[in-house]
Order: structure tokens, then C-alpha cells, then sequence
């Protein structure tokens, strides 16, 4: 993993010059595959991340409010993690596009859900997060122009392809191979 400065703007301009010419390969596809557990119990399974094989393999558990025993990351972790990652870095690849530097920065998302819903006990009770927030922490070196620094956090909230995934809502399609 890359640990050192990175020139943005250097990353950047090559890649818009081949998407005008070649929009096609701007469509990228991430995934992640879910395995394990059948021979465990359901409350415990792996998470393979990438599109890739990155040699990158997580445990998940369930958490204790629907019966597992909270004793790992759990699903909703994991998407808050998601979150996270895409804003804090979608704001420090703007804050590198508009050359402000940052002293600190860090971004805690979290999500609320009643659980009711999806154990059936109240019908009226949606299934899903009812609420995620996300709190960004920053301070951008002394001297920086404020307005600067809120202009940066509004792009970021336009450009984090989580963020605007999970505000914006995406058909997603279930497929079910019952291979014999």
C-alpha cells in the first residue's frame, strides 16, 4: 500500500483525457463474496473484499440485538466502514485537487436501525437503517480559507460514490444459482 505523498492532480489528468475518448472504461464493477458459515452456525462467516484477489480475507459476526454473538465486525459495520473510507478519501483526493492541505481529518459514520423489522416482530417497522450520519472531523493547515475547506466538503459529498449510492437509492438484483 501506497504510504507516501501523491500528486493527485498527476493520478488524475491522464484518467480524463481516456474516459472522454473511451467512456466505456470508466464503468468499473467492485464486489465482495461471502462465504462460510454453513458448516458453523449462521451467526459467523468470511468476507473476501475486491475485485481482485488482494489476499484479504475478513470475519464477520452478527450482532447480539438479532441473536448473534457481537463478537466481530457485523454487515452494518461493514457498511459504515464503507462509507467511511469513500468519504475520507474522496475528501483528501479533493483537498488534493484544490491543493489544501490537512492537518487531521477523520470521518465516523454510523447507522440506526430497529431491528424489529427484520425479525418480523412489528410489521410496521422497516427493514433497513432508518438514519446514517456522518460525522467529518477536519482541520485544513493554518491560513486555509474556510469557505475553501466547506467548498472541499461539498464536492466530496457530491463526488463519495457511497454516499450518493446510499442517499440516492440503487436497483439492486438478487440471482440465485440452486446448482445440484
Amino acid at each position: 500500500m501506497i504510504r507516501e505523498t501523491v500528486d493527485v492532480r498527476e493520478r488524475h489528468l491522464p484518467l480524463y483525457d481516456r474516459y472522454e475518448e473511451a467512456p466505456d472504461e470508466a464503468k468499473i464493477t467492485d464486489r465482495a463474496v461471502a462465504t462460510g458459515g454453513v458448516d458453523v452456525d449462521p451467526f459467523h462467516g468470511t468476507l473476501e473484499p475486491g475485485s481482485q484477489d488482494y489476499g484479504v480475507a475478513w470475519e464477520f459476526g452478527i450482532h447480539q440485538a438479532v441473536g448473534g454473538f457481537h463478537d466481530a465486525p457485523n454487515p452494518g459495520d461493514v457498511l459504515c466502514a464503507a462509507l467511511a473510507a469513500c468519504l475520507d478519501s474522496t475528501i483528501r483526493i479533493i483537498a488534493g485537487r484544490l491543493g489544501v492541505t490537512l492537518d487531521h481529518l477523520e470521518v465516523e459514520v454510523t447507522a440506526d436501525v430497529d431491528v424489529r423489522g427484520t425479525l418480523v416482530i412489528e410489521e410496521d417497522v422497516p427493514v433497513g437503517f432508518q438514519l446514517m450520519e456522518c460525522h467529518v472531523d477536519i482541520r485544513a493547515e493554518d491560513g486555509t480559507d474556510p469557505e475553501l475547506v466547506e467548498q472541499l466538503i461539498e464536492a466530496a459529498e457530491y463526488s463519495c460514490v457511497n454516499l450518493q449510492t446510499l442517499t440516492s437509492g440503487v436497483p439492486v438484483e438478487t440471482t440465485v444459482d440452486m446448482g445440484h
